[in-house]
């Protein structure tokens, strides 16, 4: 864990087509499953028999990586329990499936419903948040994830700003790396989902 520098400082991110419906989540995301499917060894181990057949016979197999969609009673929870509406993409998102799995990047997934909340009151965020309050010059930082919405986690974090909010309802994303100290801040949810899709994409064209 380090403290923040100069040359960690957020950087903007804006990515265009990101998706804004439902339709455009379910469209986007089963582009990613075709694209993990085609890009990763054992992903194969994920399909029932069926699709494992149509597959070895060349045919087109559609593999879904998140769940079903939120229903509008666990949104509704999720907000009571934050205090706040969520942000118009991720509601969209939440909509098309409760949560996604195998995300290409340092985090285990997005979070569903149940598990969406303030990173401050999580017994990970709590810590990352005394560490970084420990060490000189983090201030902006700290109040960073003392006011965000945790949205993903894993080795690194996904979250949302609710006190950054664009004039669509939208607000601010940042991807925060404690290995290396950095935050990177993107317009929305859809952007920083959007962004990560676009990098493995660029992984697949180098490999």
């Amino acid at each position: 864990m380090v403290g923040m520098s100069e040359t960690t400082e957020p950087e903007a991110h804006v990515v265009g087509a990101d998706p804004a419906t439902p339709h455009d989540w379910r469209v986007l995301l089963e582009e990613y499953g075709q694209w993990y499917l085609r890009e990763h060894d054992g992903a194969d181990d994920l399909l029932d028999e069926d699709q494992a057949e149509a597959l070895d016979r060349g045919e087109r197999v559609d593999l879904w990586l998140g769940a079903e969609p939120a229903r509008e009673e666990a949104l509704a929870a999720a907000e009571e329990r934050i205090g706040l509406r969520l942000p118009p993409s991720l509601r969209s998102f939440l909509l098309t499936t409760d949560g996604w799995e195998y995300l290409d990047a340092w985090v285990d997934g997005v979070h569903p419903c149940d598990r969406i909340g303030w990173m401050r009151d999580g017994d990970d965020g709590q810590s990352v948040i005394e560490v970084y309050a420990s060490i000189a010059g983090n201030e902006d930082e700290v109040s960073l994830f003392r006011r965000s919405v945790e949205v993903a986690k894993g080795e690194d974090y996904w979250l949302l700003d609710p006190t950054d909010v664009g004039p669509d309802g939208e607000w601010a994303a940042y991807t925060f790396t404690p290995k290396y100290g950095d935050t990177t801040k993107f317009s929305d949810f859809a952007a920083l989902f959007r962004s990560t899709c676009d990098d493995m994409d660029e992984d697949g064209d180098e490999d």
